[in-house]
């Protein structure tokens, strides 16, 4: 076994070799677990197949996932059973490698095929080719309804709205469809159009083309409130993308220009996403203290702080509930332990996970879990998520309200936004209080 494993290490050190390098080591590793032995001429065929994805995706968890002991599975024998295998398709190898992966039992380390790669990626860079529209489907009804058009797109433009039901789309009923089919459906190349059938409350049906086209996503949402003569500032995150921080900052300053006397930062309903999107945003609020710490397989440890660059330091309220996962944990925990922010609402998601995103040769992608994180005071909120400091629960046929209504989520119709603002609002009384006995 030694032997054995000494073999395999050496093939993921092939990619800095020689031709003819690659093809003797590939031919020790393969003809141990009885797979035909690959010449030099053979490796471009080999780098083309099925398994050469396989193989890529196996060295790729092999070397960073999270658990050195891989859920108790024998990932060697694995690899000998993925690549002992015929592939007549990539789909099949697909299917294969999802298989293996799910023994890990962990949802977080997971395949894309190349089109879900694609839109992921679209996705996480905060661009995307489309023509804008955030999609779901109906809780009660299941039919496919638009959540929310996206500003400066396409469905914008064209005055979808929404709570618009999706018929069909390009000829083709919606009735049964799910949500991710639909939107692969919908998107394609810039320039080209879709031919969807709607329908808005009870009217009749009607046909709208849409061109699709290149769209910056918005995921910071910002306004001033004035209340009983106070000026507060309420900023809506819905992810982490690349774009994320730098909305966020603009986003903030314009406030600070406005002289907002406090905040209410609302991540319900973040997925989360990229963790140095978040970081970035916690700097923003935080002038000194630790931020978060996260822990390899290996059980090195790494510690991220603020860097004296808080935008404000003005008093901060921070929504969540159930569905604030990954990095927006990362963000309320540090915002909570250093005494930065109240938080409002209910339990989060609990995920302290944290992924690398790798494109396979193929333009597959797989997501891997390579670390645990931690909050400033050490807390490991995996499956048990981040206790509010103020509980605010929100009735059932508010949320689905809210679901339908998007554009009612931080005011008076919101619940969970009322109770923040009385929290911020004491915040803010009690600062006053504190600067004038100074």
């Amino acid at each position: 076994m030694p032997q054995l494993r000494r073999r395999f290490a050496l093939q993921s050190r092939i990619a800095a070799w020689s031709s003819a390098e690659k093809a003797l080591a590939l031919t020790s590793s393969l003809t141990l677990i009885g797979l035909p032995v690959l010449t030099t001429t053979a490796w471009a065929a080999w780098q083309d197949s099925p398994k050469s994805v396989l193989d890529e995706a196996w060295q790729i968890v092999h070397r960073s996932y999270v658990d050195p002991n891989f859920n108790q599975v024998d990932w060697v024998q694995e690899r000998q059973l993925l690549l002992g295998q015929e592939y007549t398709s990539p789909d099949a190898a697909y299917t294969a490698l999802e298989e293996m992966l799910a023994k890990l039992d962990d949802p977080y380390t997971r395949f894309m095929t190349p089109e879900e790669f694609q839109a992921f990626s679209s996705q996480t860079s905060g661009q995307l080719v489309g023509v804008g529209m955030r999609l779901a489907l109906d809780p009660e009804t299941q039919a496919l309804v638009v959540v929310q058009p996206i500003e400066g797109s396409p469905a914008i433009a064209a005055n979808v709205q929404p709570g618009d039901h999706i018929l069909q789309i390009n000829g083709t009923s919606t009735q049964g469809m799910t949500v991710e089919a639909a939107a692969s459906q919908i998107r394609g190349e810039a320039g080209t159009t879709v031919e969807l059938l709607m329908q808005r409350n009870d009217t009749a049906p009607f046909a709208l083309t849409l061109t699709r086209a290149r769209i910056d996503l918005p995921v910071v949402t910002s306004a001033l409130r004035e209340i009983e003569g106070q000026r507060l500032g309420y900023l809506r995150l819905n992810e982490f993308n690349a774009q994320s921080a730098d909305q966020m900052e603009r986003a903030i300053k314009s406030l600070e220009e406005q002289q907002v006397e406090g905040y209410v930062l609302d991540l319900r309903n973040n997925p989360g996403g990229i963790l140095a999107q978040a970081i970035a945003i916690a700097r923003m609020w935080l002038d000194d203290g630790a931020i978060v710490r996260t822990v390899d397989r290996a059980g090195q440890s790494e510690a991220v702080s603020a860097n004296h660059t808080a935008i404000t330091d003005k008093p901060l309220v921070v929504l969540v509930n159930g569905n604030s996962a990954s990095a927006s944990e990362v963000l309320t925990g540090a915002l909570q332990d250093d005494h930065r922010a109240t938080v409002v609402g209910t339990q989060t998601f609990g995920k302290a996970l944290v992924q690398s995103v790798n494109r396979l040769r193929d333009g597959s992608g797989l997501n891997v879990t390579i670390a645990h994180y931690y909050t400033p005071s050490g807390a490991d909120i995996n499956h048990k998520g981040i206790a509010p400091n103020v509980v605010a629960e929100s009735p059932e046929a508010d949320q689905r309200d809210l679901w339908m209504h998007p554009d009612r989520l931080g005011t008076e119709q919101d619940s969970q936004y009322v109770t923040a603002i009385a929290q911020l609002r004491g915040a803010i009384a009690a600062r006053a209080s504190t600067q004038a006995q100074r």
